[in-house]
């Protein structure tokens, strides 16, 4: 019943825009041939609404994949640099937890890491229909240029930080784990104490042995909660695992597999000596480079969207800051 609900939304959505586009069409005749000229301002604000809701309505045609209706995990670690990068990771956190407030999505910080000047590792779940096929153009390492608040000589500064989106799995969707593959360890909680915060082994580290693959999470004060949670995210990620590992089997994927990898940066975001984020695989950009940290990277998600629905291949990367 719920995937016949989303499908004849989406049906109803385009049968309605079909009805609307041809009385739209009718009354622009009818003036057009009486040569009434004060229907302009509603034909125009007609157009416009229908050209919105004709753009929503493609992007979610683009989500087809078998995971692209779940909720998300969205995790983010910081590259190497020390405080650079760990302030770097905590400004990507708030871009995207901007970004899920501007869609009134519901999202948990459900494992967080804090270093010396910001965030070492973080890992967010957003509750939202489409959020994973949505974000999952966000994963790969991100680049960051600008003076650095952090140095006396106000030097110009490179940092990284690495995405990584995986889905929130329901019940449509198996992943087996076997327990003889699974390794849990507990320990107690880091963090500021109180409230039994640290004072309990209430954290769970979770290591799935055939992969190597390991998740944490320690926000929780119960320990059954903790592993409730570190299960999910560990599915989702060996989902995410074993889709790339079909994906190397199969040929005409080929064109599509970036490395996640130091060097291999698919947004750059400069703040000097100029302001631009550009997008390397889609040549995307815009110059509001505020606006973006403030959650406004739907350009950048759709642009990627179509780019891949539409067989583009990755640009190389490389060159200078000023270059790129």
């Amino acid at each position: 019943m719920g995937e016949l609900k989303l499908l004849r939304n989406r049906l109803d959505t385009w049968e309605q825009l079909k009805k609307d586009s041809e009385t739209l069409e009718e009354i622009y005749a009818m003036a057009r041939e009486e040569g009434d000229t004060s229907m302009e301002g509603d034909i125009r604000s007609a157009y416009q609404d229908a050209k919105a809701r004709f753009d929503s309505a493609q992007i979610l045609e683009l989500l087809s994949g078998e995971a692209d209706r779940s909720g998300a995990f969205l995790t983010i670690h910081a590259g190497s640099g020390g405080t650079e990068a760990c302030d770097w990771a905590s400004m990507l956190l708030r871009m995207y937890t901007r970004w899920a407030e501007r869609h009134s999505y519901k999202y948990e910080i459900v494992d967080l890491l804090e270093a010396e000047g910001g965030v070492k590792s973080a890992t967010v779940q957003i509750d939202a229909l489409y959020a994973y096929g949505r974000l999952k153009g966000e994963s790969g390492v991100h680049r960051l240029v600008r003076i650095s608040p952090f140095d006396a000589n106000a030097r110009r500064h490179t940092s990284f930080a690495s995405v990584y989106i995986f889905p929130v799995l329901d019940d449509t969707i198996e992943v087996e784990i076997r327990p003889e593959d699974l390794r849990i360890d507990t320990y107690r909680s880091g963090g500021a104490g109180g409230q039994k915060v640290n004072k309990t082994d209430s954290a769970v580290r979770m290591t799935h042995l055939p992969t190597g693959i390991v998740v944490t999470c320690q926000n929780e004060r119960s320990q059954y909660k903790n592993k409730d949670v570190a299960m999910s995210v560990l599915k989702s990620r060996l989902y995410e695992h074993y889709r790339q590992e079909r994906e190397k089997e199969n040929a005409k994927f080929a064109s599509e597999k970036k490395e996640i990898a130091w060097g291999s940066q698919i947004r750059s975001y400069v703040f000097q000596p100029y302001t631009m984020v550009k997008d390397h695989r889609t040549k995307f950009s815009v110059g509001n480079v505020q606006g973006v940290m403030d959650g406004d990277i739907d350009p950048f998600i759709e642009n990627w969207l179509q780019f891949s629905w539409a067989g583009g291949s990755p640009a190389p990367e490389g060159g200078d800051d000023d270059e790129d």
